[in-house]
């Protein structure tokens, strides 16, 4: 049975979590409401890679009656929770930081930065690389006598599929930081595994993306340039150890 103490102090944990939760999906909220009404334009932005390929003549179209309503506002949802995420992780830093030690708060902070930025690096090279080319690819391999016209909800669906992947994928190099830096692997074991490596991010390229030879190179290619960079700067951290507590410390 927990004390009072105890008791007291799991109370104010949940309610500065809530409170917490709940300035995330406001800050949201917030950013969604300030988009809303460019919806239809963001929507466009995103199907500009699309529609610069398409045959001439042909568009993008809706077979649902309430997508062209829904889809960009989907889309603009999913927008405001990505430039939200800066803020979403400050709150998730202000609540773990006081269980944190000096140490690790100084590893944990550019580790925070830099996962939010290789996520929306992820996204742009996505968008500016992978797009292009994937759907030239798609348009230009078409049957005769089809009409490629997309749907507006399922182009919406394959792209929010691809930036998730890149977002993903381009976080490798945070990821091997903090198994190096926990001890559950070394700097060496990696490099001994790299061939494995390899052929993993292949298989994960032929996975996450859509099964054609081109996206699954684009995806598995920059997964093992990231291993190489993420192995690189393992060389430069120690192993996480056991923290040195002091004589006050001691006599709690």
């Amino acid at each position: 049975m927990k004390t009072k103490p105890e008791a007291d102090s799991l109370l104010g944990h949940l309610l500065e979590l809530r409170n917490r939760l709940l300035k995330c999906v406001i800050a949201v909220i917030v950013v969604f409401a300030c988009l809303a009404y460019f919806a239809a334009d963001i929507y466009q932005l995103l199907a500009a890679p699309l529609i610069a390929v398409l045959p001439e003549g042909s568009s993008m179209i809706a077979t649902d009656v309430a997508a062209p309503f829904f889809a960009p506002f989907k889309l603009t949802f999913i927008v405001a929770i990505c430039l939200a995420i800066p803020y979403i992780l400050l709150q998730v830093w202000q609540f773990i930081a006081p269980a944190l030690y000096g140490k690790e708060k100084r590893l944990v902070a550019p580790l925070v930065i830099s996962s939010t930025l290789l996520f929306y690096g992820g996204i742009a090279f996505a968008y500016f690389v992978v797009f292009p080319l994937v759907f030239a690819f798609f348009t230009s391999v078409a049957p005769v006598g089809v009409t490629v016209a997309t749907d507006i909800s399922s182009y919406l669906d394959f792209v929010l599929k691809l930036f998730f992947a890149f977002g993903l994928s381009f976080e490798i190099p945070v990821a091997i930081l903090l198994l190096v830096w926990t001890g559950t692997v070394t700097p060496a074991t990696l490099a001994s595994k790299r061939p494995y490596i390899v052929v993993g991010a292949f298989v994960l390229g032929m996975l996450l993306t859509p099964p054609d030879v081109l996206s699954q190179t684009l995806l598995a290619v920059p997964m093992w340039l990231l291993f190489e960079a993420g192995l690189w700067l393992s060389r430069f951290y120690q192993p996480k150890t056991e923290p040195e507590h002091t004589a006050e410390e001691e006599q709690q």
